[in-house]
């Protein structure tokens, strides 16, 4: 992501379908928005009209499984991190998501639907100068052997991902990318979510995965890929982790300026990255066109911080893709 100006869509559009989790159906519809908006979620046909959410990392009121955004009533959607990633892939600044649903749909399990919505009514540039946070100083958050970090990258926003599964279908895979619209179409966003065949039991039990399919989740067992497509690409599982730190990153609030690093991570450790650097008034600061230029106080800063996850997020339960 660029600075320059900021961005909405040339007009509604709209794609249908189940949740992968609930089960449930739901239409989002994504409509223009205007300058300094940002990605508000608005809940249609709850009971309660007009409730609204900026996308906004302090929405964040659960990761299991998926990122669910919420404020003290209660759940507002879950699964956003697709829909976030294809906006902030895209360069989407403004946009006003209506949910008639709890869950985002899951469509084929990745990102293409919701760009190819986004293509079919087009970006349109707006007059406002796009701000970016910028991120200042290395942050790092430990999660027993999962990694994560955000590090200065003044260039735009990259992503440096490495996964390790106890399955010889996946095993350790790595990706490092430059996140821009073009990369972004190309090497993300149709990569699917992904789980294991001995994990659908347990994962009913516990009411999750009801709306999971072959035609919306790549699932594996320990010898082969039981999707009847197969793979989209050899490396897909990486790249749809990456798909959800684009997601979940974008709860920022504007496009990083920084490099995001993870190893064995997932949407809590997304999210306590995030947070943890929004903690830190010292590790960012808001950049615009003319902001781009660093002060000479800022150039001086020096050192990282570690944080441990419980000081930055409640403890949530396991993550998956």
């Amino acid at each position: 992501m660029k600075l320059g100006r900021q961005t909405t869509l040339g007009s509604h559009t709209a794609v249908s379908g189940v949740g992968v989790h609930s089960g449930e159906p739901a239409t989002l519809t994504m409509l223009p928005a205007a300058a300094d908006t940002g990605i508000v979620f608005v809940r249609c046909n709850d009971g309660r009209p007009g409730r609204e959410i900026r996308a906004d990392v302090r929405a964040v009121t659960a990761t299991e499984f998926a990122t669910v955004l919420g404020d003290a009533t209660g759940p507002l959607c879950s699964t956003a991190e697709h829909v976030l990633a294809a906006l902030s892939g895209l360069g989407v600044d403004n946009a006003i998501i209506e949910i008639d649903g709890p869950e985002v749909p899951i469509m084929d399990g990745s990102a293409s639907a919701f760009v190819a919505a986004i293509d079919k009514v087009g970006i349109v540039t707006l007059s406002a100068p796009r701000r970016c946070i910028k991120v200042l100083k290395p942050v790092r958050v430990f999660m027993d052997d999962a990694y994560g970090e955000l590090r200065p990258n003044p260039d735009g926003f990259r992503v440096e991902l490495e996964i390790a599964f106890d399955n010889p279908l996946i095993g350790r895979q790595s990706l490092a990318l430059d996140v821009t619209s073009d990369t972004f179409r190309r090497e993300l966003a149709r990569a699917r979510t992904f789980g294991f065949m001995r994990d659908v039991a347990r994962l009913w039990l516990a009411g999750y995965a009801l709306g999971a399919s072959f035609d919306n989740t790549l699932v594996v067992s320990d010898s082969r890929v039981l999707s009847p497509e197969g793979l989209r690409y050899p490396d897909e599982f990486v790249r749809h982790k990456a798909l959800d730190a684009v997601g979940d990153l974008a709860l920022a609030g504007a496009p990083l300026l920084g490099v995001y690093r993870s190893v064995r991570g997932g949407h809590k450790l997304n999210h306590a990255v995030l947070s943890a650097l929004m903690a830190d008034a010292s590790a960012w600061t808001l950049v615009a066109d003319a902001e781009h230029r660093p002060q000479a106080a800022r150039r001086a800063i020096r050192g990282h911080a570690d944080v441990g996850i419980g000081l930055v997020a409640p403890a949530y339960a396991p993550d998956v893709s």
